[in-house]
């Protein structure tokens, strides 16, 4: 199997949740990892991940073309995780997820660079009601207009400690009365694990035959959202009820609960996130994922136990459910 011999990669928004671990990943498979954020100074705890030296931080915006020409001065490879979930101030969908690709695609082959991995995500559709999958496709269709041999790779929920996701309806589950089901709960999900994502964005970066390709990342299983819910109050042992809620008023609550991003403070729900919900988020049927890159895909019950604990009344020194099951009755 070719690969590429590991130079120096700039891993562009390294210092996120799936960022972080990606960088260590590649770090591992002995890439020396410039980082490039926009704030260097709150990322030097990613140094630790690699050897002495492996890993720096350098600021570059990824909207502006110089930022990003000099972040990719003397790399062999580059990865794009910028993305964000909802839109704040100049942080659009349009600006990070389009225009900041194209940014990085066209400077890559301005300066020779071999292999870019853009990461985007499953649903990403020009054609959706959802403006953050039609910003996802749109940064596709650019990065993959300057460099048809760049590799796509598209994650499914991703889960993991510190993720935003079961974290979230987790803590909704410590202080709310009730969980909502939004749209009764039944649109699918394939929950994938940040490890087993950092892993296939090394070896989309290091193999050589992954060029050209586009790989849905997607768990071992298919949860429905209401699924979810209820393994969280399972696991978190918060007795709550789980009240449906049509789209409609969940769109209406996401358009009120995002006034918050203007104030710096990340929405509980955006209506764009409701609107994601009506599509089922799962690995397209044929599509390539973690087996073409030889990751063997991890379930969420091996890993969400180990951090949902937390929520629980009494945290580390509450019985688990597991645990439970274990004694007589």
């Amino acid at each position: 199997m070719s690969a590429f011999s590991p130079g120096l990669v700039t891993v562009f928004g390294g210092s996120g949740f799936v960022g972080a671990q990606a960088v260590r990943a590649l770090a591992k498979a002995g890439w020396r990892v410039r980082v490039a954020v926009r704030a260097p100074n709150t990322s030097y705890d990613l140094r630790p991940l690699g050897d002495v030296g492996q890993i720096q931080p350098v600021r570059c915006d990824i909207t502006s073309p110089e930022d990003v020409a000099a972040a990719l001065k003397g790399a062999n490879a580059a990865v794009n995780l910028v993305g964000v979930l909802h839109e704040s101030g100049k942080r659009t969908f349009q600006a990070l997820h389009v225009d900041g690709a194209r940014n990085v695609a066209e400077a890559c082959k301005a300066a020779g660079i071999a292999r870019l991995v853009q990461i985007s995500a499953i649903g990403a559709d020009a054609n959706s009601a959802s403006a953050y999958a039609r910003s996802k496709a749109e940064g596709e269709a650019a990065v993959r207009a300057v460099l048809p041999e760049a590799v796509i790779v598209r994650p499914s929920i991703v889960f993991g400690a510190g993720d935003g996701f079961l974290n979230r309806f987790a803590s909704l589950a410590v202080m709310a009365p009730a969980l909502p089901l939004i749209g009764g709960g039944e649109t699918k999900l394939q929950p994938v694990y940040v490890g087993d994502v950092a892993e296939a964005i090394a070896r989309a970066t290091t193999r050589a035959e992954a060029a050209g390709r586009t790989f849905e990342l997607g768990g071992p299983a298919v949860w429905t959202f209401g699924d979810v819910l209820k393994y969280i109050v399972r696991e978190t042992k918060r007795e709550r009820p789980l009240v449906p809620l049509p789209f409609g008023p969940a769109r209406i609550i996401g358009s009120l609960l995002q006034i918050t991003a203007g104030f710096g403070i990340t929405p509980l729900l955006t209506k764009d996130q409701v609107v994601s919900l009506e599509s089922d988020n799962v690995v397209a049927p044929g599509a390539e994922g973690l087996e073409a890159l030889g990751v063997e895909a991890t379930g969420m019950e091996a890993i969400a136990p180990a951090y949902l604990w937390r929520y629980r009344k009494g945290g580390q020194f509450a019985e688990s459910p597991a645990a439970e099951t274990l004694v007589p009755a």
